[in-house]
């Protein structure tokens, strides 16, 4: 049994848990004005964002380069032991530089901070000494308000990477919601994750053209018979006046079994007059649960009540949608 007292683990995870709690509550209460500027400042910039940052705080600057990045704000990460190698020429004019450092002190930083200045980019610091050298050079600082580490032995990044991790996320969606940016915007840059699957469009999906099997309503079963090996997607559609019927391979058995010539007698007659539908700009998982819910496994898409392509259930898996 895991003990709870004294300085067992769950007892140390405990006291962890909430000192670093008390650090992103403190980082909230703790914002000042330069928060705001600095989310401006990325809001419109004509380049990207640059984070950069040395040991732990360089592992947070990767997290919340990848976080702008996916929510809309260009950026990358820099290695500030890189920096002065050349890959500070990384860094544009029309850039913008959001270092963290919670000493305040990172050596490695300055190359980062001299290259902004000579090429007008601007330098924002989040650091939890806004009185350290580095900061006093910054254009910006963000404050990280921590008053001591997690680590029982006040040593180890903790309460204070947690502050910073937070206050990245914080402005990236600070960011986010000025940009007006939405759930579609973040599947385009998500296209093999569950939510960028999850958002596709049946017109992403649907079959089009030449590939729709489709027959005219003076066909016979025999005929639609042939269109859907043809096309072999187990259905065609069937044009009549005023929009389209549907015949499947269920039709098709239902026919054979109330005996029915299937070589005389018109598609018409054994098709679904008014199959369900949906339009183009859809989702495809609304198309699934419209499939399920008819107990379907295709269905016409209608653009403005004109035909336009059909869906079906083959396509949806092959989207991993489902």
């Amino acid at each position: 049994m895991v003990s709870d007292a004294g300085d067992g683990p769950l007892a140390v995870a405990r006291q962890t848990l909430e000192a670093e709690a008390a650090a992103i509550r403190a980082a909230a209460a703790g914002l000042t004005p330069a928060f705001g500027e600095a989310a401006a400042l990325l809001l419109n910039l004509s380049g990207k964002a640059v984070l950069s940052g040395a040991g732990k705080s360089g592992l947070i600057a990767r997290k919340i380069a990848a976080t702008l990045a996916s929510t809309g704000t260009p950026a990358f990460f820099l290695h500030p032991g890189d920096a002065g190698h050349g890959d500070v020429g990384m860094v544009g004019a029309g850039d913008c530089v959001l270092a963290l450092s919670f000493s305040g002190a990172a050596a490695e930083l300055r190359p980062v901070l001299a290259h902004c200045k000579r090429r007008g980019a601007p330098f924002i610091l989040m650091t939890g000494r806004p009185d350290a050298e580095l900061a006093r050079d910054a254009d910006l600082v963000i404050p990280v308000a921590v008053a001591a580490e997690a680590c029982p032995l006040k040593l180890a990044p903790t309460s204070s990477t947690t502050a910073m991790l937070a206050l990245g996320d914080a402005l990236a969606m600070a960011i986010l919601t000025a940009r007006g940016f939405t759930a579609e915007d973040f599947a385009a840059t998500h296209p093999d994750g569950a939510l960028g699957r999850r958002l596709v469009r049946v017109a992403d999906l649907m079959k089009t053209g030449d590939a729709v099997p489709q027959v005219a309503a003076a066909a016979t079963v025999a005929d639609a018979i042939v269109e859907i090996n043809a096309k072999r997607l187990g259905f065609t559609l069937v044009a009549r006046d005023g929009g389209f019927g549907i015949f499947t391979d269920g039709d098709l058995r239902r026919c054979l079994g109330r005996g029915v010539d299937i070589r005389s007698a018109p598609v018409a007659e054994a098709m679904t007059a008014a199959p369900a539908a949906i339009a183009p700009d859809r989702l495809a998982d609304e198309a699934l649960a419209l499939m399920e819910a008819k107990q379907v496994t295709c269905l016409p898409v209608l653009k403005d009540d004109e035909l336009a392509g059909v869906i079906d259930i083959h396509s949806i898996m092959q989207g991993k949608v489902a």
